[in-house]
């Protein structure tokens, strides 16, 4: 192949993407014996990843969340697993540092795309994003901007990269990045060139298709998809990371596993509880509730607000900062972050204030108060989609006089996860570096099987955490840490 592409200026950074002029689809079992024959080839040095956890977790999302946003909508779009069988395919051919498609065995089965650079710190995601952004150069159903042949031969745009990340039917990618000290780019040799490859299942790209039918999201998903859906994508109720990793395709981490074996002891000391009652941090107001009369103890600072608040008679003294006898609801109207149908409020003591002004906004009139009293703000609570990694200190790190997280979906089966990846450290209150869907199974605010909605409440950190065994997850014991905070987490009524 005579691979040809677009030169993206800044800074030695080039992208191709494997041709689409073929319509051979091997069977099953041809494609894993292929496969499997780039896991015996693999280097087996364990000193460092092909690729970091880091660097995978972001890889999938973001194909995910573009693929959920295409335009026109997709209605038979899949949600992306990753694949460690076409990872390693994928590390195999990068640590050729050939820039080509290849092996030529295997490239008639898998979808392809490669990305090169030098100089400063390029993320995958950087060049994940600009292979998507090539829908600049593409018209929906078929490409007409964009040559479909390139880059086996073609010159001008391209769009194939963005095809094949968007291609409904490919469920399955696996990437690798290899630091090539010297690589052929076109006749240039590149120096310390860093280069993505990125294996996709099933192929896509097939000429005279289009990447995915259009209509309402997830209306036509295939019948093994039982009708879910998430965030646009056809979706199954399973993870998204494979539960079978393999030492070649991680370090292992002796310290962390006898780490585990010292905190199972504490099962002794700390026995499960059976739990009754679920803790909820968002309590339930009314129009004429006062944050005076509800801010009492650790919980105090998110509200669900009823429809209805706009016509309410309940007072609210001032702008910006509102007096502490003002009536949570109207003032988040108010302040504009709910409207007259009500919803989710988050609010912070200011302390003492000498004056408060009145104002007219959004329908509701405030009233001014010329007398010291305390006061709050209100703010709006956003919805976050997490993984089964992400952690506090990530999010939201607790920082005085106090933070406010955003409502958090947890995925399900987050359970079984490797504690190196997402440690729970706690019990009731939790280290920030614990995962926050780990530690939800954990104290019972979801179901492993089901994910769901958690309200986080970041808190200063503790001297020592005491594990526990709940929920199928041993948490951790961890006496006087060095930095991080911690935190709560709360079940969300359904």
């Amino acid at each position: 192949m005579s691979p040809t592409a677009s030169w993206i200026a800044t800074l030695g950074l080039l992208s191709l993407v494997q041709g689409s002029g073929c319509f051979f689809l091997a069977n099953a079992s041809f494609y894993e014996n292929l496969l499997g024959k780039y896991e015996e080839e693999r280097l087996h040095s364990r000193a460092k990843r092909s690729i970091s956890r880091l660097d995978k977790e972001e890889i999938l999302q973001l194909h995910n969340k573009l693929r959920g946003q295409v335009y026109p909508s997709a209605s038979n779009m899949e949600y992306m697993n990753w694949d460690d069988e076409l990872a390693r395919s994928a590390e195999a051919w990068a640590q050729n540092c050939v820039w080509d498609h290849g092996p030529s065995n295997l490239i008639m089965s898998i979808g392809q795309n490669l990305a090169v650079h030098w100089g400063r710190y390029r993320s995958p995601a950087f060049h994940i994003q600009s292979w998507y952004d090539e829908v600049k150069d593409y018209t929906y159903p078929y490409p007409q901007e964009c040559n479909p042949w390139c880059p086996e031969k073609c010159s001008g745009t391209m769009c194939t990269h963005y095809t094949q990340i968007v291609w409904a039917t490919t469920n399955k990618v696996g990437c690798a990045v290899n630091v090539c000290e010297r690589m052929s780019v076109w006749g240039e040799t590149w120096e310390n060139a860093v280069y993505l490859v990125c294996n996709y299942s099933p192929k896509g790209n097939w000429i005279g298709e289009a990447p995915y039918k259009n209509g309402r999201s997830c209306s036509e998903c295939p019948p093994s998809y039982g009708g879910r859906c998430h965030n646009n994508l056809c979706f199954k109720d399973e993870r998204y990371v494979s539960r079978h990793e393999t030492d070649e395709a991680n370090e292992v981490e002796t310290p962390k596993l006898l780490e585990e074996k010292h905190t199972w002891v504490e099962e002794k000391v700390t026995r499960p509880k059976k739990v009754t009652s679920h803790s909820y941090m968002t309590q339930v107001i009314s129009c004429e509730t006062k944050m005076r009369d509800k801010c009492k103890g650790s919980t105090c600072n998110r509200y669900m607000c009823p429809a209805g608040c706009q016509d309410n008679n309940a007072k609210i003294f001032g702008t910006l900062f509102y007096d502490s006898t003002s009536s949570i609801c109207r003032a988040a109207i108010h302040f504009g972050v709910i409207d007259n149908g009500g919803g989710l409020v988050d609010i912070t003591r200011k302390g003492r204030l000498p004056f408060f002004v009145k104002s007219a906004r959004n329908g509701v009139e405030s009233i001014s108060k010329h007398k010291p009293s305390n006061s709050f703000m209100v703010s709006q609570v956003t919805v976050q989609t997490l993984d089964c990694y992400n952690t506090v200190a990530e999010l939201c790190q607790f920082k005085k006089p106090a933070t406010h997280c955003p409502r958090a979906y947890c995925p399900a089966y987050c359970r079984d996860e490797p504690s190196y990846w997402a440690p729970v450290i706690g019990t009731n209150v939790y280290s920030d570096s614990s995962s926050i869907c780990r530690t939800a199974v954990h104290a019972g605010a979801i179901r492993d099987d089901t994910g769901g909605y958690v309200d986080v409440m970041p808190v200063d950190k503790k001297n020592h955490y005491v594990g526990s065994h709940k929920n199928g997850i041993q948490s951790e014991s961890k006496k006087n840490p060095v930095g991080g905070k911690a935190f709560r987490i709360f079940t969300v009524k359904q």
